[in-house]
């Protein structure tokens, strides 16, 4: 086995304070080991919380990633024919390696992302919840079977792998997401590409060395940096099978078509604009509370935050004070400092893109009744940070209302009852989560039942399943029919075969 201590494991040490002439250079890992990419392409890795440098990442070249595909499609025989059950014991081998080492995961996760510790912990924590129901594939991945279908005749359903899958994952959840889709890939006998975000390689290069520790054959999984380049690559590489996706709505669309249009198999799941209904009936300090924890935490980058609040007028500006005051008291810094319950957002370019939606509310006549905008923390005068910023008299109408911003921005609307929110929520293209606070079990009921995202809390303000159960949109939020992990990741990881036979 091949170390890349000279990547994610050396910045860890360094706790991203080495200089120009000490910056390590991140890896592919193909065929079993760490290599050099020799593109001429390269990007800085930058601390968010304080602007310097961590790494750089050289954007690999198609082909690289094509030889990243030879190696995946030489494995995929062997490994298909290893049994089950000794497929899941590697997971079961990454599972305990992954614990061991589960705080130096977070903190690369928070070096390059900048998410607070905490929050990193319970991303990686959900990461390792995949490779643990992974590691039941033998009983996941079993067939059926019926005797006499007719007269002496029996029928067999098998479950076969398929060959080389791939993922796309975005920079919001680089332990957790690609983790969605590599175990299951993986454990059912497929070999597997990963294509992390480009702006977060580190988290996916350390998890990556645990892998190499864990003594998978070569090729069978393999990670590959890049761009467009590689992303299109995937796509139309006619020895990729399937093709598995998380990120915005637009790229979502681009990648469901141009890999479906090659014969591929696709779940891509995409953006979203998740709303939540505060009731009449509502525990209204229960609902801020999860408000504020929805839309803020993480700084507001998960497909899953609360980003509309439709509060029953009878409640509203009860819970509008409540919001804003609990939302004026978060503490923003860097994700290690005490205290602190925002970290940055990812980049300048994305704090840039954040900043023009707050401006674009205004311009369109919204209300600003939290300003967000100016936020500097002592020490860290480099950092990509905002301070929650809260909008009220938003109408369906307006562009922060309709498109996906990914920072800490909260629009609030005023709502007669719940039939008028269920109609503001059913003309939204986007529907990926949704909540509502009531303790009515009538009113529950009633909007579970006429909305249509797909995952949908009940006095939860992040309806995201666990990871033996499916994740995914509806409507513009997903483009695909299965979705991530449970039981639909074991539908589109394999084919099944049915055998009629009589003797």
């Amino acid at each position: 086995m091949v170390s890349s201590t000279e990547t994610a494991s050396a910045v860890l040490e360094k706790g991203g304070n080495g200089t120009e002439t000490d910056v390590k250079i991140i890896k592919n890992y193909v065929n079993g080991a760490f290599v050099q990419s020799n593109s001429e392409n390269i990007l800085d890795i930058i601390d968010p919380s304080n602007g310097k440098q961590l790494a750089k990442l050289p954007l690999s070249t198609k082909s690289e990633f094509d030889d990243a595909v030879e190696s995946a499609k030489n494995a995929f025989p062997a490994w298909r024919r290893t049994p089950p059950v000794e497929r899941a014991r590697y997971f079961f081998k990454l599972k305990t390696i992954m614990e061991d080492r589960f705080d130096d995961i977070a903190r690369v996760l928070t070096l390059e992302n900048g998410k607070t510790f905490d929050e990193a912990r319970g991303s990686v924590r959900r990461a390792v919840e995949n490779v643990e129901v992974a590691a039941g594939i033998p009983t996941m991945m079993q067939g059926s079977s019926l005797e006499d279908v007719a007269s002496g005749i029996d029928t067999v359903v098998y479950r076969r792998p398929i060959g080389v899958f791939a993922a796309i994952t975005p920079f919001n959840f680089p332990a957790m997401v690609p983790l969605w889709f590599l175990p299951y890939a993986v454990a059912t006998g497929n070999t597997f590409i990963l294509k992390p975000s480009e702006q977060v390689p580190m988290t996916s290069n350390f998890i990556f060395e645990l892998i190499d520790e864990v003594g998978f054959p070569p090729g069978v999984v393999n990670l590959v940096h890049g761009d467009k380049v590689v992303v299109d690559g995937i796509c139309t590489h006619p020895d990729i099978k399937g093709v598995s996706f998380v990120g915005s709505s637009p790229v979502a669309q681009h990648v469901y078509t141009l890999a479906s249009k090659n014969g591929k198999r696709v779940q891509a799941l995409g953006g979203a604009k998740n709303f939540v209904v505060v009731s009449d009936d509502a525990d209204i300090n229960l609902a801020a509370e999860a408000i504020i924890a929805s839309c803020f935490g993480c700084a507001g980058e998960r497909c899953l935050a609360a980003s509309v609040l439709l509060g029953d007028e009878k409640i509203y500006d009860e819970l509008k004070d409540l919001v804003v005051q609990k939302a004026s008291n978060i503490k923003i810094g860097g994700g290690f400092d005490e205290g602190v319950l925002m970290g940055p957002v990812v980049s300048a370019r994305h704090k840039e893109r954040v900043l023009s939606y707050i401006e674009k509310g205004i311009e369109e006549g919204a209300d600003m009744i939290l300003d967000g905008r100016e936020a500097q923390v002592d020490g860290k005068e480099g950092g990509y940070y905002l301070r929650p910023t809260i909008f009220e008299n938003v109408k369906p109408s307006m562009t922060i209302a309709k498109e996906e911003i990914f920072g800490p921005v909260l629009s609030m609307m005023k709502v007669k009852d719940l039939d008028d929110a269920i109609e503001i929520i059913s003309e939204h293209p986007l529907a990926n989560t949704i909540s509502i606070f009531t303790t009515s079990g009538k009113n529950a009921r009633k909007f579970r039942y006429n909305v249509d995202a797909s995952m949908i809390g009940i006095n939860i303000g992040v309806p995201a399943p666990m990871s033996f159960f499916t994740f995914g949109g509806a409507k513009g939020s997903f483009f695909g029919d299965l979705k991530a992990h449970g039981k639909d990741s074991i539908e589109f990881y394999t084919d099944k075969k049915v055998v009629i036979s009589r003797w």
